[in-house]
């Protein structure tokens, strides 16, 4: 019975040897006589007829689409998903440095193969590579191999995974890019229209870095809870934002005295929603075709600063044109010194950015480009700005940076000396109701200038800070009131003294008309007279 089956199956393997070779000396023969021109319908109809046995389907993604230099953001994003998701099957992983990246990516290998399910329905990833035949000079990274992503799933499914499935997988590869990538910090190079300024690009960047969080922010702790709230609900809102019809975008203006923490606002909202941060100089802005330029190279999930903006450019004078008419007046500029012509030559290359300008960027039909970002306005000077320019729907959210308050301050004592309370906080209570003083101003009292310092004495020059800031802030006011009082005198005596002389004015004009009419009489009576003697 044995040697009956070891027979049997010697004889099924020698069929199956026979009939492959017999294969393969049909494909030769085919391969070399059938004519080119025939090849196509050949291998297109075996591909149908291999289709109605075979139930997959596959879809490649390649490493590089098209012509572009730059990588396939579809790749990018399946590699990160899966990288995440579905690496740990593979038994051969790859690790990468992807840029911009804070970790290693590991990776599946190549011609490694893992399942992934997704609503109950099963597919398959393969990650492969394919070498050129020949040498060629190839501008892509590191060589000339070409790398892409195969998927494969049953043809039943092919509605389910080219739509629902890919879009979870594009999407949530984009959201780990992000969660993982280092943040940056740009700022705008200066643009001279020359061909090197635009090899360099529009930005230039560092790691951003900035250690600012809303913990460690001195503000009130409900208003800091609303501007938390605030931002938190901007970017779970893009489908809200696209039921309304509005770009998704917010607009935050900052304002109050220096030193009150506008710079650190912005670094703590950039670190709570994990944003890129865009430092624009407006001064280095060359015209409003620029600043287009520069808001469409921005990305997504970012902040776009402009700080200092009263002092960034004179942009309150140039919507009524009167500055361009005062240049353009040829009887003025012949009034001007050469050195003065000279200066305003220069003024003038400095940049081109209208006000217009700035309110297309912040509001017109460019602003929806990308999506999730925030623009933010710091001023110390809210009430220099144009209505225009800070009005919702631009500026949505006004937050004031005032000084310190008692709120804020425990926030700081909490953050630089450990301590939420002391014997002197109700000291230091009274006089910052009294006594106007900066966060910026009372951390610097609160920090620890030598080892043997502690809490005592750091509380202790504090309440001397606000002492003589309090006297300080006094003796100011009665300076004031004294300069007050004696432009009130002035201006009293001046007010006297333009009476007097209006009197005395008068009173000359009524003795000049007195006199007039006294020498019209005289030339009356004297006329007269000389008609008489006529007469007789």
């Amino acid at each position: 019975m044995m040697p009956m089956t070891m027979w049997g199956m010697e004889e099924v393997w020698g069929k199956i040897g026979s009939t492959a070779v017999t294969i393969m000396v049909l494909w030769a023969t085919f391969d070399k006589y059938c004519p080119y021109e025939f090849r196509g319908y050949f291998k297109k109809y075996a591909k149908k007829l291999r289709s109605l046995v075979y139930p997959y389907i596959h879809i490649t993604f390649n490493e590089f689409s098209g012509h572009g230099f730059n990588g396939s953001k579809a790749y990018n994003a399946i590699e990160r998903y899966l990288s995440a998701n579905s690496s740990g099957q593979a038994k051969r992983l790859k690790a990468e440095d992807i840029k911009d990246s804070q970790t290693l990516v590991l990776s599946m290998d190549y011609h490694e193969e893992v399942t992934d399910e997704f609503n109950g329905v099963k597919v398959w990833w393969t990650s492969g590579q394919d070498h050129p035949n020949r040498q060629t000079i190839s501008f892509y990274s590191r060589d000339d191999a070409k790398r892409y992503f195969t998927l494969k799933f049953h043809k039943k499914h092919r509605d389910f995974v080219t739509g629902a499935y890919l879009k979870h997988v594009l999407d949530e590869g984009e959201a780990i890019t992000v969660k993982d990538r280092r943040r940056k910090l740009y700022t705008n190079c200066k643009s001279d229209g020359g061909f090197y300024s635009f090899r360099r690009g529009m930005w230039t960047h560092v790691v951003f870095e900035h250690p600012a969080t809303f913990d460690t922010l001195a503000m009130d702790p409900k208003r800091k809870q609303e501007v938390i709230d605030d931002l938190r609900t901007f970017s779970k809102s893009k489908d809200y934002y696209t039921r309304i019809g509005k770009a998704w975008k917010r607009g935050y203006l900052l304002y109050g005295p220096p030193g009150t923490g506008k710079s650190s606002m912005v670094a703590a909202m950039a670190n709570l929603l994990e944003y890129d941060v865009y430092d624009l100089e407006l001064t280095a802005v060359k015209d409003n075709t620029t600043l287009r330029k520069l808001l469409i190279d921005t990305s997504s999930k970012s902040i776009i600063v402009i700080e200092d903006i009263d002092c960034s450019l004179d942009l309150t004078g140039q919507r009524d044109g009167k500055k361009k008419a005062e240049k353009s007046d040829p009887g003025k500029d012949n009034e001007k010194d050469p050195i003065k012509k000279e200066m305003e030559k220069m003024e003038e290359k400095k940049s081109e950015v209208t006000l217009s300008g700035l309110l297309n960027f912040i509001d017109g039909l460019w602003s929806a480009i990308g999506g999730e970002r925030i623009i933010v306005f710091t001023t110390n000077f809210k009430e220099k700005l144009d209505p225009a320019l800070i009005r919702s729907g631009r500026m949505d959210k006004h937050i004031e940076l005032s000084f310190c308050r008692f709120e804020a301050f425990k926030v700081l004592a909490k953050n630089y000396l450990y301590i939420e309370e002391h014997e002197l906080f109700p000291t230091i209570e009274r006089l910052l109701g009294e006594a106007d003083m900066t966060p910026a101003d009372v951390a610097e009292n609160l920090m620890p200038k030598s080892p043997s310092e502690d809490e005592n004495t750091c509380l202790k020059r504090l309440v001397e800070s606000l002492e003589k800031a309090k006297e300080d802030a006094k003796l100011k006011a009665e300076e004031e009131e004294k300069l007050k009082a004696q432009k009130e005198k002035e201006e009293e005596e001046e007010k006297k003294k333009a009476e007097e002389e209006e009197k005395k004015k008068a009173a000359e004009e009524n003795d000049q008309k007195s006199e007039e009419e006294t020498m019209a009489a005289a030339k009356e009576v004297k006329e007269n007279g000389h008609a008489s003697q006529n007469h007789d």
